[in-house]
């Protein structure tokens, strides 16, 4: 029989988020990796949401054991119990606290404990009492930054040779589209003809607020990618937008100007990763591990220092030379980093776990 590894799907409910892409990008690509394995997927008690070309080629059980809920740790270690796979991959900081199987684990940052006072006592308890006890016992430990490798093992631990760092990717089809292409996929939206990009929402370390400060100030107008979540004080200039058909961002991201990040705080940063892959220029936060993820790509300005994001803009809005640089350089950074360099390098993480 063909060793059975589960992988934690149960957080693929909305809007998908790094974390969720992560998980899916793996489910998708991994059986074709290994054929010598079978993969399945826990997901939420209601089945996956309609995901296009992102629907995983793998049975899914529905699960009771909510995402980060009160009652989530007994119903996980009945659905765990009930499945018994060979090894379950925990693919975010849900991790099964009272489950004794083979586990691997991969935590994407240290942002609530590095941020503790900004989400409150129970989630501290949660990582002190779930977290950590299960994250000693695991056969594999996967991080996706050498930034976020450090944070845990000071915040966390285990110490820090024990964490794997792999990257997360980008997808093929985040690529540079045909004007024509990017026109018609864009038209529903009723975008200004040029624009710049920034996408987050309302989280303190997302630093949203920084660009409803500057919003009025920049060269070109702003359009924000979950800013229908953030009440930051936006001006009516600015457009926010909901949730967005996958086929429609690449052109998103390939129509703008550039992509302004300003978080403080980034496990990763994947929005820099696809808009580098879709041939457009970053403008990130020097926090985090911006800097690492972008790789000398991007240009990198201070979270908290508003003329420096207002100058950085107007550069690359007005400087063809420098703009058509970074966009060469995020293309290349971008190749480096696929979605299919991850799954591989986690497959080998399985193979050791199983022993």
């Amino acid at each position: 029989m063909a060793p059975r590894v589960l992988l934690d799907l149960r957080m693929v409910q909305g809007r998908l988020h790094g974390i969720a892409r992560y998980a899916l990008e793996l489910a998708r690509r991994l059986p074709a990796l290994a054929p010598d394995l079978r993969f399945e997927a826990l997901g939420p008690l209601h089945g996956l949401p309609p995901l296009g070309p992102l629907a995983p080629p793998i049975p899914v059980y529905a699960s009771a054991a909510g995402f980060l809920t009160f009652a989530e740790q007994p119903r996980f270690r009945r659905s765990l119990r009930r499945i018994h796979p060979d090894l379950f991959h925990a693919t975010s900081f849900s991790v099964p606290r009272f489950w004794q199987g083979h586990l691997v684990a991969t935590l994407h940052d240290a942002t609530h404990l590095v941020r503790a006072d900004e989400y409150g006592p129970i989630t501290a308890a949660y990582y002190r009492w779930v977290v950590r006890p299960t994250v000693l016992r695991a056969r594999g430990l996967i991080t996706v930054s050498a930034f976020s490798r450090a944070e845990l093992a000071t915040h966390l631990g285990p110490a820090a040779d024990r964490w794997r760092v792999i990257p997360q990717g980008v997808d093929e089809h985040f690529a540079a589209l045909p004007a024509e292409d990017r026109t018609r996929a864009l038209a529903p939206l009723g975008l200004p003809e040029r624009y710049l990009l920034a996408v987050g929402n309302d989280k303190p370390h997302k630093n949203l607020a920084l660009l409803a400060r500057i919003t009025t100030r920049l060269p070109l107008p702003l359009v924000v990618l979950g800013g229908h979540e953030a009440p930051l004080g936006f001006p009516p200039t600015t457009r926010l937008l909901d949730a967005l058909d996958e086929e429609v961002l690449p052109a998103l991201y390939g129509g703008a100007a550039a992509l302004l990040l300003p978080s403080r705080h980034e496990g990763f940063g994947l929005p820099a990763l696809e808009a580098m892959a879709a041939g457009t220029p970053v403008i990130a936060a020097s926090a985090g591990a911006l800097p690492e993820v972008t790789a000398g790509a991007a240009e990198l300005v201070d979270p908290d220092d508003d003329d420096a994001w207002i100058a950085a803009a107007q550069r690359l809005v007005e400087e063809g030379e420098l703009r058509q640089s970074r966009i060469a350089a995020g293309r290349a950074r971008a190749a480096e980093l696929t979605w299919d360099r991850t799954a591989r390098e986690t497959l080998a993480v399985y193979r050791a776990a199983l022993g």
